[in-house]
């Protein structure tokens, strides 16, 4: 597969600090993509990140939800929501990129999840399936025309953005090597069902 060309776009999804070893929401080997995204992005002459930025309180956080435990599910006005630790609090540590993540390349940070009331996985939409982020009319604006997503997690800020992309007329191509999954209850195999459903091209690693 030939990458990097004039329309292709490299997407790291929130290779932040509390996403990886040590951190408040921490996926298992998260840490390891981040040399890998390093030697990828060279490759792209356009690169964008994304980046949870919660304020305090958030309403995903498990501790806005008196008798909520973290993980658990709860119905919102925008529909069913995963409560989470508090995580990726704007302006913390937590919410940094990984220290060693290069992003010199990087074109666009795209920060979401922002919203007090309500959560965004996607980098396109927030959790309603509505409210767009505005990567979309960048994407258009700039000619890019086929994503690759690498970065955190496979099963819940990937595979949302993976779909969305798709469902938005862009290409999708999500790189195995370059993700790690919480696989919550089942989430891995729902992800990997609804990409598929979705048309986003799945590949192991790039050669």
């Amino acid at each position: 597969m030939r990458i990097g060309l004039d329309d292709d776009l490299l997407l790291v999804i929130d290779v932040q600090n509390d996403f990886c070893s040590g951190g408040a929401l921490a996926v298992a080997d998260g840490d390891a993509v981040v040399p890998f995204i390093n030697r990828l992005a060279e490759r792209f002459g356009h690169v964008a990140l994304t980046q949870d930025w919660h304020p305090a309180g958030h309403s995903s956080f498990a501790t806005s939800h008196p008798g909520s435990s973290p993980f658990q599910t709860i119905n919102m006005p925008y529909g069913q929501q995963t409560l989470w630790p508090d995580h990726c609090i704007q302006g913390t540590p937590g919410s940094a990129f990984h220290p060693q993540l290069q992003t010199q390349r990087a074109q666009l940070v795209a920060r979401k999840g922002f919203r007090p009331a309500i959560d965004s996985y996607s980098a396109f939409f927030e959790n309603d399936r509505r409210t767009p982020t505005g990567l979309a009319g960048y994407l258009r604006d700039r000619g890019l025309k086929r994503v690759f997503l690498v970065g955190l997690a496979t099963d819940f800020c990937v595979y949302y953005s993976a779909v969305d992309a798709r469902r938005l007329g862009f290409d999708a191509v999500l790189i195995e090597a370059g993700c790690r999954a919480i696989d919550l209850a089942g989430s891995l195999d729902a992800a990997w069902d609804g990409m598929a459903q979705a048309g986003v091209q799945r590949v192991s690693d790039i050669a």
